[in-house]
């Protein structure tokens, strides 16, 4: 006789069979005496061990979770200023990006299918980073970068392994979180002014009774055709992934006695093509408690991980996988949805095809993209129902704060969305910009000395620029930055194209629309390179530039494991990103430029050059290389005092 049992926080799960695999025959035990209750408003975190410390930390913003959400919202937060306290339960950041699961990162680009709609900003910064310095394609060093991201920003303290247990509220605001590292044998107790809950299943959320969502809206809620006829409690399952390579002789497996026996039958809306990355399709758990059943659903999805290695190799209807081996599997399962916290706007269905609002933060454009809650279990029926909406669509911010608590953020998945709008929002790339968004509105509240809700709509638009300023996509939005000084100036180059003209830097978006519209300008490479100039009327007192480039936003690009995906994707400074250039300014009345700054061997889209002030009537920006191509482009050139 097997006998397996879970023990998931106060709750323990036995499971009993005579013959292998065991499964099937779970029963879930009362909760043990004196166990605390999920949502309480305080916590007694002095439990019965007298050998854990207490640490109390006071900082400006704390931001639990740190997968791509979290790490973007503690970043842009950081960067304007912000002392920010990160909160991860791993040992690595990244979440369902990094090693412990490998899912490559998707978004409103929907792999190959809306190119030209790749995320800017923060992500996109990383993304270049990671193809440059990570050709290889190893997620360990993907791990090493996000680590390198938050650890090499001052402002940001990094607690790993740490995980928020309880918070103590005070007039409907949190006054403080509790973490505890079992590693350290520590307890920090955090106080912050504002808080953000990026830890996917809105755990800090939950401790603060904020006011959440889980499962499928009836159709009729919010007239989303796309949704059940009838409200329910399940969501889309948990996915565990695994990686082979080929060998030069044929490598044998044995799959262990509690694998699932898969026949044919099982995958006849399953494909298998390929054996190198495995299948998003290995998916289980929709129908369970995502959450609390998390032991079981790995358990499961390990079972079927391993019977279908074991179809793959040892069915005879894959002949030629006999020198294939399996390198890795994830042993934590990667969980697409759970809780969703209400804000004081719900997007739906309707909302993403709509497409924007006047508090637009953030873009998304990734299907509305279904999953049968039954998983693998329902052989009979195709894995995911995907409907894409016909244009990106933006996100809005009042979607991004709790309803009912004061200085609560959220960001990523668990953001305000029906089920139906969640299907689309919930991927990672739109959880980076949406965190983005949300550390920046951080910064603006703490600038404003206001709540969350206080932003909107007095300061609204000064956190649309701000976030365009740091390189955020935001669906028709253009820069109006009235601390900008280069709209003012008249353009002129060295040369340019019939498309791309040189006064398209000022026309106030750092992206094409693709098939539409071309917003950079372009030139021609001559022997001494291109240039371009600003040039104003009367001179200005400059202590800033801000360029941003060209970045290759009609190509995928993102860190896979699976071929197919990374076809055309370049794991290398992208092409038509200029490479050498120099910044130089001209005074008043003067014929001489001088170089305020000069930079060699860039891979990256977005660069600031700050310098001592000065005088001037012009600045020039002169390209001598680019990557690849033979033209200079560049999307936007700003001027700061």
């Amino acid at each position: 006789m097997h006998r397996r049992n879970f023990l998931l926080g106060s709750y323990s799960l036995a499971c009993f069979a005579d013959t292998a695999p065991p499964r099937k025959d779970w029963q879930r035990i009362a909760p043990k005496a004196g166990a605390k209750q999920l949502g309480s408003e305080t916590t007694d975190t002095s439990g019965t061990n007298s050998h854990m410390a207490t640490v109390d930390i006071e900082t400006d913003l704390l931001v639990a979770g740190g997968g791509l959400s979290g790490i973007c919202a503690a970043i842009a937060a950081a960067r304007r200023g912000v002392k920010v306290l990160l909160v991860q339960d791993r040992s690595r950041l990244g979440g369902n990006s990094s090693s412990e699961v490998k899912m490559h990162v998707v978004g409103a680009s929907c792999h190959k299918s809306r190119l030209g709609w790749r995320e800017s900003g923060i992500l996109e910064e990383i993304r270049l980073q990671d193809a440059t310095y990570n050709p290889h394609r190893r997620f360990e060093l993907w791990d090493l970068l996000l680590y390198d991201k938050v650890v090499s920003e001052p402002n940001i303290t990094l607690l790993m392994e740490s995980t928020l247990t309880g918070v103590k509220m005070k007039n409907g605001e949190i006054a403080q979180a509790i973490v505890r590292c079992d590693k350290s044998e520590l307890i920090y107790r955090i106080k912050a002014k504002l808080y953000v809950d990026a830890s996917g299943d809105s755990r800090l959320g939950l401790e603060a009774g904020a006011e959440m969502r889980s499962g499928r809206e009836a159709r009729s809620e919010f007239n989303e055709r796309l949704a059940p006829v009838k409200a329910d409690g399940e969501t889309l399952g948990s996915s565990i992934l695994f990686t082979a390579r080929q060998y030069d002789k044929p490598i044998p497996f044995v799959a262990p006695s509690w694998a699932r026996k898969i026949t044919k039958e099982h995958l006849k809306h399953r494909s298998i093509k390929s054996w190198e990355y495995g299948y998003w399709w290995i998916e289980w758990g929709g129908s369970k408690d995502i959450i609390r059943d998390n032991e079981e659903i790995r358990f499961e999805l390990m079972a079927i991980t391993m019977g279908i290695w074991d179809y793959i190799k040892n069915s005879g209807n894959h002949p030629t996988s006999a020198n294939w081996g399996m390198e890795w599997i994830g042993m934590m399962p990667g969980k697409r949805g759970s809780r969703r916290m209400v804000g004081d706007v719900m997007m739906t269905q309707n909302d993403l095809e709509r497409g924007t609002w006047e508090d637009a933060v953030a873009m998304g454009g990734w299907p509305m993209d279904d999953h049968p809650p039954g998983g693998f279990d329902l052989s009979d029926v195709p894995p995911n129902t995907s409907v894409k909406t016909k244009e990106v669509y933006n996100i809005p911010y009042r979607a991004l704060y709790s309803k009912n608590v004061k200085n609560l953020f959220m960001a990523g998945r668990n953001i305000s969305a029906s089920h139906v709008a969640f299907t689309s929002s919930r991927v990672m790339a739109t959880c980076a910009v949406i965190g983005q968004a949300v550390g920046t509105a951080a910064a603006v509240c703490l600038e404003k000395s206001v709540q969350p809700r206080g932003l909107y709509p007095k300061h609204i638009t000064h956190l649309q620029q701000a976030l365009l300023r740091d390189d955020q996509s935001i669906r028709d939005l253009r820069n109006q930055d009235p601390f900008d000084l280069a709209p003012s100036a008249k353009v002129s180059a060295s040369g340019e194209t019939e498309e791309a003209p040189a006064s398209k830097i000022l026309s106030g978006f750092t992206r094409n629309i693709p098939g539409k519209e071309v917003h950079f300008w372009s030139a021609k490479m001559a022997d001494e390179g291109a240039w371009i100039d600003l040039k104003w009327d009367a001179p200005k007192k400059l202590r800033q530039i801000q360029i941003t480039f060209d970045s290759g936003f009609q190509r995928e690009l993102t860190l896979t494991a699976q071929d197919a995906v990374n076809d055309n994707i370049i794991r290398a400074p992208q092409p038509e990103t200029v490479k050498d250039y120099e910044v130089l300014v001209r005074s008043k009345g003067s014929s001489e430029w001088v170089r305020v700054a000069e930079e060699k061997g860039n891979f990256q889209r977005l660069k600031r050059h700050k310098f001592d002030a000065i005088e001037a009537e012009a600045v020039r920006i002169h390209v001598k290389a680019t990557n690849g191509i033979q033209f200079a482009r560049i999307f936007e050139v700003r001027a700061y005092a």
